[in-house]
């Protein structure tokens, strides 16, 4: 079964955030940032519960070639990504 997928706001802007800073580093980079957060989102979306549970009903990926982590939740038919964060942050500011 495959999950439809949903980006909230927040995470969304994060995104983009991303995509600019590696734009801005290297020409190209930030497309390979998008490329590989969208093969992230479509294992997700095939199979949310293979990734660790950590806060709640929260689950956590971590994109290996970047340094960042998506957080979502499981609701019924659907994966809700409510952030894309960026690890080398302080941890403090981690979703919860």
């Amino acid at each position: 079964m495959i999950y439809e997928l949903e980006i909230v706001e927040e995470a969304d802007l994060e995104i983009i955030d991303a995509y600019l800073y590696y734009e801005s580093k290297k020409f190209g980079l930030g497309e390979k940032f998008l490329k590989e957060l969208d093969q992230y989102f479509e294992r997700i979306c095939e199979s949310p519960k293979h990734f660790e549970g950590k806060y709640k009903s929260y689950r956590e990926a971590y994109i290996r070639k970047f340094p960042y982590l998506i957080i979502f939740e499981i609701e019924e038919q659907k994966v809700v990504v409510y952030s894309v964060f960026n690890t080398p942050q302080n941890p403090e500011k981690k979703p919860k």
